[in-house]
Formats: C-alpha cells, sequence, structure tokens
C-alpha cells in the first residue's frame, strides 16, 4: 500500500542522517521571510530513488489526512525540543482565533 511506503520513507529518514541530510538538502527550499517550503513532487522523486513508490496524493494523506500517517513512534523527536519537561506558556495575541 502506498500510505505504508510513505511512512516507511519517513522512518528510514528518521533513522538515517545521510539520507535524511540528502532529503533536506534536494527537497527543501527556503521561501520569502525565512519559510521553508517542502516541495512533494522532490519528495516523490527523491523516495523513488531508495525504492519507495508513492504519489504526492499519498503524501498529502499522510501528512494531512486522518486515516493514516506517520506513527508517533517512528518519529523520534526528543533530541530537537529544547525545553523537555518545561511548561511554557505563549503570551495571548490580541488577535482572535
Amino acid at each position: 500500500m502506498s500510505l505504508e511506503q510513505v511512512n516507511t520513507f519517513y522512518e528510514v529518514l528518521m533513522s538515517d542522517q545521510v539520507i535524511y541530510e540528502q532529503y533536506y538538502n534536494k527537497c527543501c527550499v527556503r521561501g520569502l521571510f525565512g519559510i521553508w517550503d517542502w516541495d512533494k513532487t522532490k519528495i516523490v522523486n527523491f523516495a523513488a530513488t531508495l525504492g519507495y513508490i508513492f504519489t504526492e496524493r499519498d503524501l498529502d494523506e499522510v501528512w494531512f489526512g486522518s486515516e493514516s500517517g506517520i506513527s508517533e513512534s517512528s518519529l523520534d523527536l526528543s533530541e530537537y525540543q529544547c525545553f523537555s519537561g518545561e511548561n511554557y506558556e505563549l503570551p495571548r495575541s490580541k488577535y482572535a482565533v
């Protein structure tokens, strides 16, 4: 199934520093105001070079869909959390959400 291919691809990315750096350098584009954009076409093509076959639509489903997604266990972001264990409250915005 293609969604499984996407999940497996991201598990490999999270477990292999070299592959992740290649992915980052080839698929991420710095946009205006320092915003980073991920090019879905480049991601699909990069994944294909590693043997993972899925479409941009499959990628959207994993990123934004409600049925399936990257499992929490496959993403170990603990090393990226600057304030682990701390509870910081953001200032309230004057604009209602």
